[in-house]
C-alpha cells in the first residue's frame, strides 16, 4: 500500500520483490513523482504559499497546466509534504506499481509515468466493492426507503449529493445548498451528515432533525421533489437508472463509481487529493461541471470556506443539462462507463496489465 512503503525493507530481507498498490490515479501518481523530483532537484517552492497566488504548474500527468489554486490540499499541509514526498521516493524502489486505474482512462497519465526510470506501473482497475451496494443489516431500513423514493422518480432526473464517509456541513453551507437546490428546480436526493468537532479527522455523525440544521419550510416546499437523507448507499443509488448527476467530493473511488455506472460528476473536492482528481475530469477529461474546485477544509469543524448557493445553482443546471455540450458530455461518460466494463473482461486492458504484473512477480521471484 501506499504510506507503508517501509515494508519493502523487510520484503527484501526475506527475498521478496517489493511492489506497491497505489489505490489513487494514475495522474495523482504522476503529480507526486514531479513534485518529489522538484524537491530533490531543490526546485519545489513554497506550495502553501503558492496555492494562493496566480501561478500555473506543468504537471507531466496533466494536459493542461495547473492553476496553483488547485493544488490539492494534502500538499499544501506542510505536516503532509514530508510524508508524501519520502513514500514517493521510495516508490522509484519498487519492482512495480499497481494502480487503481484503467487505460482508457487515464490514457495520456498512465503515458506519463511509464516512462524510463520509473517502475512498470500495472493499470488494474477499477477495483470497486460492487458488494458494498448492499446495506448492512442494520442499515437495511433506510436504504429500502432511499431506493422506493428512487424507484418513483423519472429516469435520469435525480441529482445525487454525496460527499463521502468523511464529508460533513453545517448550518451555514447546509443553508446555502438547500437553496441552490431549491432554485435550480431538479429532483435531487441530499446525503446530510453533522460534522465531528474534531473536524475533519474526525467520522461525520447524523441529524436527529434536519427541521434544526435547514431553512424553515424547505423540507415541506421540496416534499414533491427532493428527499434529504443521512446515510446514503451510494454504490446503489449511482446504479440507479433515476440518477442523472452526482454532486460529490471526488474521492478516487467515488470518482470511478461515477464512471462505472455512467453518471456525470459535480465537482466539490474536500482535501486529500481530491482537487487534483476535480480538475483532471473537468479540465482534462471533460467528464464532469464544476461546483467550486478550489474549495478546501480548512480542518475546523465549521469547514472554514463558504460556497454559495448562486455557484452551486449553476454547478447543478450545467450537469444535469440535457442538451448542447453538456449532453455530449454525458454521452462520453456513458461510453468510457462501457470501457471501464470492457477493461476487466479477458483480453480486456486491465486484465491484461494484471497478467503482466502476475508474469513480473513471478519473474523476479525465480
Amino acid at each position: 500500500m501506499l504510506c507503508c512503503t517501509a515494508m519493502m525493507d523487510l520484503g527484501s530481507e526475506l527475498g521478496v520483490p517489493p511492489y506497491v498498490f497505489y489505490p489513487s490515479g494514475a495522474n495523482f501518481l504522476g503529480f507526486m513523482l514531479e513534485l518529489q523530483a522538484l524537491h530533490d532537484e531543490g526546485k519545489l517552492g513554497d506550495l502553501a504559499e503558492l496555492k494562493d497566488t496566480e501561478s500555473e504548474m506543468a504537471i507531466p500527468s496533466l494536459e493542461k497546466p495547473l492553476p496553483c489554486k488547485f493544488l490539492p490540499s494534502v500538499v499544501v499541509e506542510k505536516e503532509w509534504l514530508p510524508l508524501l514526498i519520502d513514500n514517493t521516493r521510495r516508490l522509484r524502489e519498487a519492482r512495480g506499481i499497481v494502480v487503481n486505474t484503467f487505460l482508457e482512462l487515464e490514457t495520456y497519465a498512465l503515458g506519463s509515468v511509464s516512462v524510463a526510470g520509473n517502475p512498470p506501473v500495472y493499470p488494474v482497475g477499477p477495483l470497486l466493492n460492487l458488494n458494498s451496494a448492499r446495506p448492512e443489516e442494520e442499515e437495511e431500513e433506510e436504504y429500502k426507503e432511499v431506493m422506493e423514493w428512487l424507484d418513483g422518480q423519472p429516469a435520469g432526473s435525480v441529482v445525487f449529493l454525496c460527499f463521502g464517509s468523511m464529508g460533513s456541513f453545517a448550518k451555514e453551507q447546509a443553508t446555502e445548498i438547500a437553496a441552490a437546490l431549491e432554485r435550480a428546480g431538479h429532483r435531487f436526493l441530499w446525503s446530510l451528515r453533522r460534522p465531528s468537532e474534531m473536524g475533519i479527522t474526525g467520522v461525520p455523525g447524523e441529524y436527529e432533525n434536519f427541521d434544526d440544521v435547514l431553512p424553515g419550510g424547505f423540507l415541506d416546499r421540496t416534499s414533491g421533489v427532493g428527499k434529504v437523507i443521512g446515510w446514503a448507499p451510494q454504490m446503489a443509488v449511482l446504479g440507479h437508472q433515476s440518477v442523472g448527476g452526482f454532486v460529490s467530493h471526488c474521492g478516487w473511488n467515488s470518482m470511478l463509481e461515477s464512471v462505472w455506472f455512467g453518471v456525470p460528476i459535480g465537482a466539490w473536492p474536500m482535501y486529500a487529493e481530491q482537487q487534483l482528481n476535480a480538475f483532471q475530469f473537468v479540465e482534462d477529461l471533460g467528464f464532469a461541471e464544476e461546483i467550486r474546485m478550489d474549495y478546501r477544509w480548512d480542518y475546523r469543524w465549521d469547514g472554514g470556506m463558504m460556497v454559495t448557493a448562486e455557484e452551486i445553482e449553476g454547478g447543478i443546471r450545467r450537469l444535469m443539462a440535457a442538451e448542447n455540450d453538456e449532453g455530449r458530455k454525458r454521452k462520453t461518460v456513458k461510453e468510457v462507463s462501457e470501457m471501464s466494463k470492457k477493461a476487466l473482461t479477458e483480453g480486456g486492458s486491465s486484465c491484461s496489465s494484471l497478467s503482466r504484473f502476475i508474469q513480473d512477480v513471478i519473474d523476479n521471484i525465480s
